[in-house]
């Protein structure tokens, strides 16, 4: 269930409460009588707890003792693990709102507990008969101060509806969510918040010679998509737009390099990032960022029928590189190499590319953080990584040396869509890097857009990854 924030200044009765102390706080915690003073103590010091239930009847309260002592990122994703942990207690109690109450200066914190336990809520039941049975009972969250901004409280939802809907789109399967699926959804849901949309069907995208995208879906009997969406507000301090490019494979088979049936279990989510990039259009726009922002979103599934591209086919992209294929399971950089070259028209100042690319970056780093890689944007990529530190999408940057480009020679095209048994991540950068010719930072999240096992307020399946780190980083883009 979609947990609704709001921002209050008076309690209300018989709602579970959670009050925010800093841990240097001494002597009787107020609202608790002798005894339970007492036990709380006890939590403290001997079982070193800074999350503490007390389990009146007939409406509970809560105590988080925060050690301030951590930086303020650490600090803040301390809160939204304990919001997690206290969102689980309440909807196994069957509770359906809560309170909030900071001490003063832990507005912040309020807010990062907020938000753990918002993100944390999320469910996929929507093909399960028993949905209802097992729908989340907490609806509201209500914060109790009179110090925190209701801009930031508006914000936090949007944020929280945009990871949300991401997540729903990672989580659908293929026979739910085709190419087409895909693009007659993100247009109708950016649509509605007052950005553009614009969808070129399989007809247009021949007419623009996007072979990458077009050699991919050859395999398939679903045609193909390529959309762009678009906001742009008046106000907008940009001026040529920042771009992000999302990788659309809805799903993906291998083609006839096939992958095996246990890899294949959930490549619904090969469409992760061109979920990320339209949801956190969504949420630029909702929020009415003052910011030139447009997405690209190439999209088909890669399937393995009788005319499908095969190792040793030669195919000429977008711009007219020609690609030597040697692994048609390397066809997410063909597709998003397309929409890398129709960038250009726009001029961008920044292109921001999100993509499920490699297995490699996966082992590299596993689920922990995004392997990332910039050119011509060292400084920009600064603060990205400072976006990611505050809301703990963390990135970690590989190198992009010119070294790694000799494995992508060909001797029959100017290029082979895989270098060598190594660094395959950074082959798949160098490989998009030759289609830019603008400041371009490329996101691996192969890693952590769909996990298997649940992992605190991310979740299990979809977690929508990228959406936070976007929104804080462009919000802040202007005064950059």
């Amino acid at each position: 269930m979609m947990i609704q924030l709001k921002n209050s200044t008076a309690e209300k009765e018989a709602i579970h409460k959670l009050l925010i102390f800093p841990k240097n706080v001494s002597g009787d915690l107020p609202g608790l009588n002798a005894e339970e003073n007492k036990w709380v103590l006890k939590q403290r010091n001997d079982l070193k707890k800074e999350l503490i239930t007390l389990e009146r009847y007939p409406v509970g309260i809560s105590l988080l003792i925060l050690d301030q002592e951590s930086e303020a990122y650490k600090r803040y994703e301390s809160c939204r693990k304990h919001g997690f942990s206290l969102g689980q207690y309440l909807n196994k109690n069957g509770l359906s709102k809560l309170e909030i109450i900071p001490e003063k200066d832990l507005d912040n914190e309020a807010l990062a507990v907020a938000e753990g336990m918002a993100l944390g809520n999320y469910q996929f039941l929507k093909y399960r008969k028993d949905q209802k049975e097992k729908q989340n009972s907490l609806s509201e969250i209500h914060l109790i101060s009179n110090a925190i901004d209701q801009k930031l409280v508006d914000e936090l939802n949007i944020i929280i509806e945009a990871n949300h809907w991401a997540r729903d789109l990672v989580n659908e399967p293929l026979n739910k969510l085709s190419a087409t699926d895909l693009a007659a959804q993100i247009s109708e849901k950016v649509r509605a918040v007052g950005a553009k949309a614009e969808v070129f069907n399989k007809q247009k995208i021949e007419a623009l010679k996007m072979g990458g995208l077009l050699s991919v879906n050859k395999g398939s009997i679903d045609p193909p998509t390529f959309t762009i969406l678009e906001w742009k507000p008046d106000n907008a301090v940009n001026t040529k737009p920042v771009i992000l490019v999302g990788k659309g494979v809805v799903y993906d088979t291998g083609g006839l390099s096939l992958k095996p049936s246990n890899a294949m279990d959930t490549m619904k989510c090969d469409m992760a990032g061109a979920a990320v990039v339209s949801a956190s259009l969504f949420a630029l726009a909702k929020a009415k960022i003052p910011l030139h922002v447009m997405a690209l979103v190439p999209a088909t599934d890669n399937r393995p029928d009788g005319n499908a591209y095969v190792p040793g086919d030669v195919i000429t992209m977008f711009d007219g590189t020609t690609v030597e294929v040697l692994n048609t399971d390397a066809e997410g950089r063909l597709i998003l190499a397309d929409a890398l070259s129709y960038a250009k028209k726009f001029e961008p100042e920044l292109v921001l590319n999100f993509a499920t690319l490699t297995g490699a970056a996966s082992r590299a780093i596993g689920s922990q953080g995004i392997v990332a890689m910039e050119v011509k944007a060292t400084e920009l990529f600064c603060k990205l990584a400072e976006s990611g530190d505050a809301v703990n999408e963390r990135l970690v940057k590989f190198p992009m040396w010119d070294e790694y480009r000799e494995q992508l020679n060909s001797e029959i095209a100017d290029l082979k869509n895989i270098g060598g048994p190594e660094a395959g991540a950074i082959t798949a950068g160098k490989f998009l890097e030759h289609f830019t010719d603008y400041p371009f930072v490329h996101f691996d999240i192969a890693g952590p857009a769909y996990i298997e096992k649940r992992d605190n307020y991310r979740g299990i399946g979809g977690t929508g990854i990228g959406v936070r780190l976007i929104f804080d980083f462009l919000k802040k883009y202007g005064v950059l």
